[in-house]
Order: structure tokens, then C-alpha cells, then sequence
């Protein structure tokens, strides 16, 4: 397993700061990738990140996979 994720099911008022404080629980975060949309500026709901580890990345599968953000239900997974 790698050490990206894809976390999915975003808010569109998630920001970068609430998700690297989410994830920071569950270990270093070494990146985060919010794409927007090339006319609106707007996100797209979902996010990569970048774990320190793939332990990081396990731990934060188990512990986040499912956690309310924002309203919303995360779902987050290894990045394909």
C-alpha cells in the first residue's frame, strides 16, 4: 500500500486547514490536493492526501473512513 489517499464526499465548504486537521491525528501529512473547477473555482469535492508512511495512510483509513466533516460522511481509501 501506498502512502496517497483519495478522500471523497467533500463538502464544498471543507477547507484545506479542517482536512490537515483531521488527517493529523492519524499521523504526518506531507501533502493535500484540492482541485477545483477550471470555470468556477469551485471544489470538487474530494481531496488527495498524502501520508508520511503507509502506516500513516492505514491508520488513517481505519480512523477516518466514515468520520462526519462538514455535514459530511468521508470516505477515504487508497488513491488508484
Amino acid at each position: 500500500m501506498g502512502n496517497r489517499l483519495y478522500v471523497g464526499n467533500l463538502s464544498y465548504n471543507t477547507t484545506r486547514e479542517s482536512l490537515e486537521s483531521a488527517f493529523a491525528g492519524s499521523g504526518e501529512v506531507r501533502e493535500i490536493s484540492m482541485p477545483t473547477d477550471r470555470e468556477t473555482g469551485q471544489m470538487r469535492g474530494f481531496a488527495f492526501v498524502t501520508m508520511g508512511s503507509a502506516q500513516d495512510a492505514n491508520s488513517a483509513i481505519s480512523q477516518l473512513n466514515g468520520l462526519m466533516l462538514d455535514g459530511r460522511a468521508l470516505k477515504v481509501n487508497e488513491a488508484q
